[in-house]
C-alpha cells in the first residue's frame, strides 16, 4: 500500500548513489549492497531515505561519476567498452546497454579498472549533446536520440556551476543552489517570496523513468518519485516544444508498453518488445490499437481504453505498471513486486473520519442537554394544548405487546394503576433504588430485569439512564440507552399495559416507582414491542444499560464443535480471581443458570431451587478460604422468589455464627443466597462482567461487514497512543433482537489489533490481541497499550455471498466498533490495503493457532479454540518450489466456507503463504461439526498438475469476492 515513492532505497558510501531496495548492486560504481557500511550516519542499511537525501546524492553522483576510480579493495568488477559503465564481475552483460561482457578480461583487471571518459576510436563516436559513447553504425545517439550531426549545440552541460548565496541574504541558510552554465544567475533567480529564493530551471529536455514512468528534468540523475537512477532508465524523450524534437521517422511506439524507441533497434528497450509496422508514430502520440491517444504512461491510460491481459497475455504489475510477459512468473521483471499485489492497491489511505476519545461523562452531559430541548418543547406543545402525551411510534396498542392476540389489557398512566403501596404515597421516577425494587412480571425479559437490579445497587447509575428524573404531569419522560453500541436518547409516554384490575402486565412499580416499567418500556421500543425482550442474557442487559465495555467469564469448558474431547481444560483459580478482582473494582455483574451448549436435567434444577435458562444478579463475592473457609456467590432471583436449596442456602447447616453475621446481617431476604463457587461451575453457564469506571473516554464508530473481501468496506481503525493506556475494543452488529422472527441470524463477530508502523500506509503487524469469535450480538476484548501506532481489524464470515443473483440488493450488515480508554486516544477510520483480511489472518492463525510441520520447508497453521469454527493458512518457504495442497472438510456440517466449498486445492508459490480457507458457524443455535484433512507435495513448476485444471493454479478459482483474503502472501 501508497505510492512508488514510499519505496525503501539504500544509499551506497562509495559514490553515494541512492538505488532501489530491490538490487543487491550499486547502479552507478557496481558496489554490493552487504559491502556498504555507512561509517557517517548510524542509520540501518535499508533505512528509507528522504527527497533532500536523493537530491544531495543526486548531485555527488553528477560529480564524481567521471572521477572515481577504485582501489584493488573493492569488489571486482568490468567496465562495459560501449558505455564504460562499471558492472560487477558476475554480471554477463552490461546493467546499462545490454553488451555483452567482452572475453578474456582477468579477475585482476576488472578490479583494477577506473571509469574514463569515451575515447574517439574508429569503433564508436560521442555525442555532444550528452557525450554518450555510441556504436559508429548508429546515426542517432541511443540515450537522447539526438542526430550525429558534429554541429549540434549542447542543450545542456553536463557540469553544473555551484551558486552560492551568503551574507547577500538571498539563502540564509547558506545552501549551495546548484543551476547550469548556460543560465546566468539573474536567469536563474527569478523572485523572492517571504525570504524564499524561487529557482526557475527552463529544462529543454527530459527523461522517462522505466521503473515508475514519470518524466524527470535531464539535470537530474536519480528519479524524483522512486530514486530510480537514469542510468537504469536510459531512454530520454525531447520535451514538446523542443527545438530538436524526434520527427515521426526517428522513433517508434512500443505496443506493449508505449515506450519511444529510436528506429536504430528493432526491439523495444523497457519490454524487449519487437517493433511492428502499427508501431510507428510521431512523438507524443502513441497509438493503442488504431485510436490516437495522448503519449502519457501507462497508468494514466483510461482502463476502458488498456488492452486486457488477457488479450495481451502475462500481467500487468500494479507497483510499477509493467506488464510481464510470463503468465507464470510471481514477481515483476522490473520492480521485483510480489505478483499478489496485482489487485490494484490505493495509494496511502484516506481517512473516511478522525475522531478523538471524549470522557464518558462529557458526552452524556452534551447528549442530555440536547435531548431535554426537545422534552421542553414537547412538554410545552402538551401544557398549551392540555393533553396528555401519547407517543405516536409506539401507539397503545395489541401490536406493542408481546401477544397482540391477548384480551383484557388495558394501557393506564399512573394514577390510574393500583399499586399496593399506600395510597398517600406519591408517584416518583425513583427515590432511593433498590434491587429488591425489581419484580418481573409475566414477560420473560429476566435478562433486562437483573441487569437493573445490579445497576439498583449504585444510585448514579439508575440516574445515567433516567434523562427525565422527576414525574411529569404531560406524561412524557426520556431514557439514554445503548443500542447494538450507539448511544440513543428514546423518548415515551407513561402508558403501561395493565390487566383488568388494573395491575401492571409486565415488571412491577414498588413501592410506586416508575423507573422500572419506563425503562422496560423504552427498551420495547428500540426493539420493536414488548414481545422482542422475551429471553436474553445477562451481558446484553448491563451493555444496553450502561454503555461500558462488558466481557464474559466461561464456567464451562469450550469445545470445537461437536468434539467434546478438545475441550480445553478449564482454570478454576483463574476464574476466581477474575471474579475477585471486577467485584473489587466495583464492576457489575449477572449470572447465567443453565445456558449455552449445557445438558440440562430440569427437575434437578427446580429440587435445587434454580430456574434453568434463567438470569441472576450476581451481588456479591467473598473469599474465605484463606482461613479454611468456602468461596461464596450472593446471587438474586429477577423474580423476587424461589431461592438456592443447596450447600449454604439460607437454611443449611453449614452456616456458623460468624459467617452468618458476615453474609447475612438483617436475615434472609427473599428471592436473595449465597452459593459456593463449585455449585456455580456446575449449575451456571457463564458470569457477565460489565466494567463500570470513572474518568474513562469513549469513541464509537459505526461500519459494514462486507459479504466478501472487498477492503473498501472493511472497517479498520488506525489507532494513535500517545501515552500508556488500557483500551477496551466492543465490536457490536445490527441486533436480531426483533418480533419478525424471519429476521436474519447474526453473523459471526471478531476484532482484532495488530501494531502498525507507518499512518501514510498503515500494514498488518505483530498481533496484539483479539477476541474470540462468536456469533453473539457483540464480542469484545482488553489490552495494555504502550505509545505508539495500532491497527484494528474487524472480521465477520459467514454472512458472505460468493454468488450474488444478478439484480439482487446485495446487503452490508452493520456494525459498531466502541473504544473505550483510560487515557485519550486519535483514532482514524480508514480504507485499508486490498490484502488486509489476508494479512491479518495470516498473522492471527500463525500467533495463535496449532502449529503443524509438515515436510521440510512447509508449515500448516490452525485456528479453531475460541473460532467458532476453522482457519487453515499454510506456509512455503521453499525457494524454488511450488507447494501443491488439498484441503478436504467434507465430512463437517453446519458450517460454510469462504471458498464456497469445502474441498480446495492451491498452488502456493516459492516464499509465500496463504488461508487456504475459513469455515465458520452457520447457525449459533444448532451445533457444528468440523474435520479436516491436509494433503501436500512439492512442485518444481506452478499449476495443480493432475490435481486441477491445467493452467490454473487454485481450485475454486480465486474470484475477486475472495482475492483479498486467499491470494497467496509473500513472507
Amino acid at each position: 500500500m501508497g505510492t512508488i515513492a514510499s519505496v525503501l532505497q539504500w544509499k551506497c558510501v562509495i559514490c553515494l548513489q541512492v538505488n532501489p531496495t530491490e538490487k543487491s548492486c550499486c547502479f552507478n560504481c557496481g558496489a554490493k549492497r552487504s559491502c556498504t557500511i555507512e561509517k557517517e550516519e548510524d542509520r540501518p542499511m535499508c533505512s528509507p531515505v528522504n527527497f533532500e537525501e536523493n537530491n544531495r546524492s543526486s548531485k555527488n553522483h553528477s560529480q564524481l561519476k567521471h572521477s572515481v576510480s577504485y582501489s584493488s579493495s573493492s569488489s571486482a568488477k568490468w567496465t562495459c567498452p560501449h558505455c564504460l559503465f562499471l558492472n560487477v564481475a558476475s554480471a554477463q552483460d552490461c546493467m546499462t546497454c545490454m553488451t555483452s561482457k567482452p572475453k578474456g578480461i582477468s579477475a585482476s583487471q576488472e578490479q583494477n579498472q577506473t571509469l574514463q571518459q569515451p575515447n574517439n576510436n574508429s569503433s564508436t563516436w560521442s555525442c555532444k549533446r550528452c557525450t554518450f559513447s555510441n556504436l559508429i553504425d548508429l546515426h542517432c545517439c541511443e540515450v537522447c536520440e539526438a542526430p550525429r550531426s558534429p554541429n549540434i549545440p549542447l542543450t545542456l552541460p553536463r557540469k553544473p556551476i555551484i551558486v552560492k548565496y551568503g551574507t547577500s541574504g538571498l539563502d540564509s541558510d547558506n545552501k549551495e543552489l546548484f543551476v547550469p552554465d548556460s543560465h546566468s544567475k539573474e536567469a536563474a533567480v527569478n523572485g523572492r517570496k517571504n525570504g524564499t529564493v524561487v529557482v526557475n530551471h527552463q529544462y529543454d529536455a527530459s527523461w522517462t523513468c522505466k521503473k515508475c514512468t514519470l518524466i524527470n528534468p535531464i539535470g537530474e540523475n536519480v528519479c524524483s518519485a522512486c530514486s530510480c537512477s537514469q542510468l537504469y532508465s536510459e531512454k530520454k524523450v525531447e520535451s514538446q516544444g523542443s527545438a530538436h524534437s524526434p520527427t515521426k521517422k526517428d522513433t517508434w511506439s512500443c505496443p506493449q508498453c508505449t515506450l519511444l524507441n529510436s528506429h536504430s533497434i528493432s526491439k523495444c528497450r523497457a519490454c524487449k518488445t519487437a517493433m511492428t509496422p502499427q508501431s510507428q508514430t510521431k512523438v507524443g502520440t502513441p497509438t493503442i490499437g488504431s485510436s490516437p491517444i495522448p503519449s502519457s504512461p501507462a497508468r494514466n491510460i483510461p482502463s476502458s481504453k488498456r488492452t486486457p491481459d488477457s488479450a495481451m497475455g502475462g500481467w500487468q504489475c500494479s507497483a510499477c505498471t509493467f506488464h510481464n510477459k510470463k503468465s507464470k512468473s510471481y514477481s515483476c521483471e522490473i520492480c521485483q513486486s510480489s505478483r499478489s499485489l496485482t489487485a490494484l492497491s490505493p495509494p496511502a489511505p484516506a481517512a473516511i473520519s478522525r475522531h478523538e476519545s471524549e470522557p464518558s461523562a462529557s458526552l452524556r452531559h452534551t447528549e442530555e442537554e440536547q435531548a431535554r430541548l426537545k422534552w421542553k418543547r414537547i412538554v410545552g406543545f402538551c401544557r398549551t394544548s392540555g393533553d396528555k402525551f401519547v407517543d405516536d411510534s409506539f401507539l397503545p396498542t395489541g401490536r406493542s405487546l408481546h401477544n397482540s392476540t391477548q384480551e383484557g389489557v388495558q394501557w393506564l398512566r399512573p394514577s390510574q394503576i393500583v399499586s399496593s403501596a399506600a395510597s398517600h404515597v406519591k408517584w416518583a421516577v425513583f427515590r432511593t433504588p433498590l434491587p429488591s425494587d425489581i419484580s418481573q412480571g409475566i414477560l420473560g425479559d429476566c435478562w433486562l430485569l437483573s441487569a437493573l437490579a445490579v445497576l439498583a445497587e449504585r444510585d448514579e447509575l439508575v440516574q445515567n439512564v433516567m434523562v427525565t428524573r422527576e414525574v411529569c404531569n404531560e406524561g412524557a419522560y426520556q431514557i439514554r440507552l445503548c443500542k447494538d453500541g450507539m448511544w440513543r436518547t428514546v423518548l415515551v409516554d407513561d402508558l403501561l399495559p395493565c390487566d383488568q384490575r388494573g395491575h401492571l402486565l409486565y415488571s412491577q412499580a414498588k413501592r410506586k416507582q416508575l423507573w422500572v416499567p419506563l425503562i422496560e418500556k423504552a427498551m420495547a421500543k428500540i426493539h420493536g414491542g414488548y414481545g422482542a425482550l422475551v429471553s436474553g442474557r445477562s451481558i446484553e442487559g448491563l451493555a444496553s444499560l450502561t454503555g461500558a465495555p462488558c466481557e464474559s467469564i466461561s464456567l464451562q469448558p469450550s469445545t470445537n464443535g461437536s468434539n467434546r474431547e478438545e475441550a480445553e481444560v478449564l482454570d478454576e483459580d483463574l476464574i476466581w480471581a477474575r471474579l475477585l478482582s471486577s467485584r473489587t473494582a466495583g464492576f457489575l455483574m449477572g449470572a447465567s443458570c443453565g445456558g449455552g451448549t449445557m445438558k440440562i436435567d430440569e427437575e434437578e434444577y427446580r429440587q435445587k431451587g434454580l430456574r434453568p435458562r434463567h438470569a441472576y444478579s450476581v451481588l456479591d463475592v467473598l473469599d474465605f478460604s484463606s482461613k479454611g473457609g468456602p468461596r461464596l456467590l450472593r446471587m438474586r432471583n429477577p423474580w423476587g422468589h424461589f431461592s438456592w436449596r443447596g450447600d449454604w442456602a439460607d437454611d443449611s447447616k453449614l452456616w456458623n455464627p460468624e459467617l452468618r453475621a458476615i453474609c447475612m446481617p438483617h436475615g434472609d431476604v427473599e428471592g436473595v443466597f449465597w452459593i459456593s463457587f463449585q455449585d456455580t461451575l456446575v449449575f451456571f453457564d457463564c458470569i457477565d462482567v460489565c466494567k463500570v469506571r470513572s474518568g474513562w473516554s469513549e469513541v464509537r464508530l459505526p461500519g459494514l461487514l462486507p459479504p466478501c473481501a472487498f477492503s473498501d468496506h472493511v472497517l479498520a481503525v488506525l489507532v494513535t497512543v500517545v501515552e500508556p493506556t488500557e483500551l477496551d475494543l466492543s465490536l457490536f452488529q445490527e441486533g436480531s433482537r426483533h418480533t419478525d422472527k424471519s429476521q436474519r441470524s447474526p453473523v459471526d463477530l471478531c476484532v482484532a489489533l495488530y501494531r502498525t508502523g507507518s499512518v501514510a500506509a498503515p500494514q498488518i503487524g505483530q498481533l496484539v490481541v483479539h477476541s474470540r469469535r462468536q456469533l453473539r450480538g457483540f464480542v469484545a476484548t482488553n489490552a495494555f497499550l504502550e505509545p505508539g501506532l495500532y491497527l484494528i481489524v474487524c472480521l465477520a464470515f459467514n454472512h458472505w455471498d460468493l454468488n450474488p443473483v444478478e439484480g439482487a440488493v446485495t446487503h452490508y450488515p452493520p456494525c459498531v466498533l466502541a473504544l473505550h480508554s483510560s487515557k485519550r486516544l486519535l483514532v482514524e477510520h480508514i480504507t485499508p490495503s486490498p490484502f488486509v483480511l489476508a494479512d491479518g489472518l495470516i498473522s492471527l492463525t500463525m500467533a495463535k493457532g496449532q502449529r503443524y510441520e509438515g515436510r521440510e520447508g512447509m508449515t500448516a497453521y490452525y485456528l479453531t479454540q475460541g473460532w467458532a469454527g476453522l482457519v487453515v493458512t499454510v506456509e512455503n518457504r521453499h525457494a524454488d518450489k511450488w507447494l501443491q495442497v488439498r484441503c478436504d472438510c467434507q465430512e463437517s456440517f453446519n458450517v460454510v466456507s469462504t471458498r464456497g466449498a469445502l474441498l480446495t486445492v492451491d498452488a502456493i508459490p516459492p516464499l509465500h503463504r496463504q488461508v487456504l480457507l475459513v469455515l465458520t458457524q452457520l447457525e449459533g443455535g444448532g451445533g457444528f461439526s468440523i474435520a479436516h484433512r491436509l494433503i501436500h507435495r512439492l512442485s518444481p513448476q506452478g499449476g495443480l498438475n493432475d490435481w486441477g485444471p491445467p493452467g490454473e493454479s487454485h481450485q475454486p478459482l480465486l474470484t475477486s469476492a475472495v482475492t483479498g483474503l486467499h491470494t497467496p502472501r509473500p513472507i
